[in-house]
């Protein structure tokens, strides 16, 4: 089950590119760490304002699918979605799509932390409540 998308909207820079002139593998996971971040910030909840609460997020794993090359100048979206909430970890789907082209299809694993420690621990209870009511929404 998942909620509806948040979204953002991107443009494929030089820097982005590799020497085939396409986007490089790994700026992918750049771009849809921004789409997490700009979902957490839409529902409310900034990172570093929950660094100084004692929360932060961290990636436990990622499952990516290329399936069609970025190039420079393309205007991407970034998708996000939760497809799983736990108590500690929320996993995040999250696609990248040019127009109607899938170009990217990634599931992540995302841990909370306590980042003085960088030890695992439970979401808190009010954003897991609101991120359990937007799970509980969706059809």
């Amino acid at each position: 089950m998942t909620i509806p998308a948040g979204r953002i909207a991107l443009r494929v820079y030089y820097e982005d590119t590799d020497a085939a002139g396409i986007v490089y593998y790994a700026n992918y996971l750049r771009f849809i760490e921004r789409g997490r971040t700009e979902f957490l910030r839409a529902l409310g909840h900034d990172q570093h304002l929950l660094m100084q609460e004692g929360v932060a997020f961290a990636v436990r794993s990622v499952a990516a699918e290329y399936l069609r090359p970025a190039r420079l100048d393309d205007q991407l979206s970034v998708e996000t979605t939760i497809a799983e909430l736990g108590g500690a970890q929320v996993v995040f789907a999250q696609r990248i799509v040019r127009g109607e082209d899938l170009l990217l299809d990634a599931k992540i694993r995302v841990a909370c932390i306590d980042p003085a420690s960088g030890r695992a621990k439970r979401i808190p209870p009010a954003i897991h409540a609101q991120l359990a009511a937007l799970t509980k929404a969706s059809p």
